[in-house]
């Protein structure tokens, strides 16, 4: 089977030629075990590939591929990696990547990718209408330009000794006892 038709391949390199996140054009999936690409940019070169790979350890990422190395890819019974002739991407490919991740696996799931897209303004929306003559981004958030960066909160001191070392877990449950002696085994441990 023919990977990538020429109509695909233009879609690709134009999504790859232009900024942005684009919907996924294809998606490759292995047909006798795990592994699902979502692509949707394609190099000029002709052979690298961007979108969501998921090789079916449960930790999905976007990345770049080589479209040469799946097509070389053998699999038992003379098969090779598929096309999905059936599918349309609905959604950005970043909520794709957002729907994935929470399930562990590339998900076409309506619910799924609608409660991802969802949650993706509340976590980007407030930066959009920021101007960036503005504002200017510093480790501790956005800050209007001309003003000073807030200065990051004091740790919190230990009562007891006065130093921000947080409590060791023998003394999270035991608030009144002091610190065992070295090698000391509880018969309760």
């Amino acid at each position: 089977m023919l990977l990538l038709t020429q109509d695909l391949r233009a879609r690709m390199i134009a999504n790859g030629q232009s900024r942005g996140d684009h919907l996924p054009v294809v998606k490759f999936f292995n047909p006798v075990g795990a592994g699902t690409w979502l692509f949707s940019e394609l190099d000029e070169d002709g052979d690298s590939l961007f979108g969501l790979c998921d090789l079916g350890f449960g930790c999905p990422e976007m990345g770049s591929a080589s479209l040469a190395e799946i097509v070389a890819v053998t699999l038992p019974f003379g098969l090779a990696i598929e096309r999905d002739l059936h599918f349309e991407g609905r959604f950005p490919l970043t909520i794709y990547a957002d729907a994935a991740r929470l399930c562990g696996g590339i998900t076409e799931d309506e619910a799924r990718l609608e409660a991802a897209a969802a949650a993706a303004p509340a976590r980007i929306q407030p930066f959009r209408h920021l101007d960036p003559l503005k504002v200017r981004q510093t480790p501790r958030g956005m800050v209007p330009r001309g003003k000073p960066a807030p200065l990051p909160s004091p740790p919190k001191m230990h009562r007891e000794r006065g130093h921000p070392r947080a409590r060791s877990e023998y003394h999270a449950h035991r608030p009144n006892s002091a610190r065992p002696p070295f090698g000391f085994q509880s018969q309760y441990a």
